[in-house]
């Protein structure tokens, strides 16, 4: 038996509620249709997703600068970062924006690649998100003051190679910390959309 044709000639289009939001058909069971595709509308995080991997990236590359910048300003007696405890914590917390970083970024890789993620807790790990990316911002700006104080006092006295350094690597904090905390409101964004589900 064959299928009817209308008089125009084109197959009559598949009924609403039978295409999803990505376009793939299925079928609806029972009400709420409309707020099935509404939630899976609100789901569909590709573009925070993406933004919140491209700033983590940048963070991790800055916090890399301003670790390798910060150990290797060492260049004997007074001029060395060991002997300054606000540069030490400024390398300290640049290893740990490192390690949280590279962390997140290998979490997002693969998420974004597989589709899935690495736990299945998802209103747990947008809450971890937001509150990691949140903290480790606040150690960076902490770090970077403190030992801006110090090379501000420094330079005033001597402006070399030393203080350069040091400003160099606070200047990386400081970008690795704006990259971070447009990170946090991305992930906040991602962590209101989880608490609407």
């Amino acid at each position: 038996m064959s299928k009817s044709v209308p008089a125009d000639g084109q197959p009559p289009a598949p009924a609403p509620e039978a295409v999803a939001v990505d376009g793939s058909e299925h079928e609806q069971g029972g009400g709420g249709g409309g707020m099935r595709s509404m939630v899976e509308r609100w789901k569909m995080d590709g573009a925070p997703a993406r933004a919140r991997l491209l700033l983590r990236a940048v963070a991790w590359l800055f916090s890399l600068l301003a670790l390798v910048v910060m150990a290797s300003n060492a260049h004997g007696g007074s001029q060395d970062f060991r002997k300054y405890p606000e540069y030490n914590y400024c390398l300290g917390i640049s290893i740990i924006a490192w390690l949280y970083t590279t962390a997140q970024v290998l979490r997002d890789v693969h998420r974004l690649g597989s589709g899935r993620d690495l736990i299945a807790a998802r209103k747990a790990l947008a809450v971890v998100d937001f509150a990691g990316d949140q903290v480790v911002a606040y150690l960076l700006i902490s770090a970077l003051s403190a030992a801006a104080l110090v090379t501000d006092y420094m330079r005033q006295a001597a402006d070399n190679l030393f203080t350069d350094s040091a400003a160099a690597a606070i200047s990386m904090s400081f970008f690795a910390f704006v990259a971070l905390g447009l990170s946090a409101l991305v992930s906040g964004y991602s962590l209101s959309l989880e608490a609407l589900v």
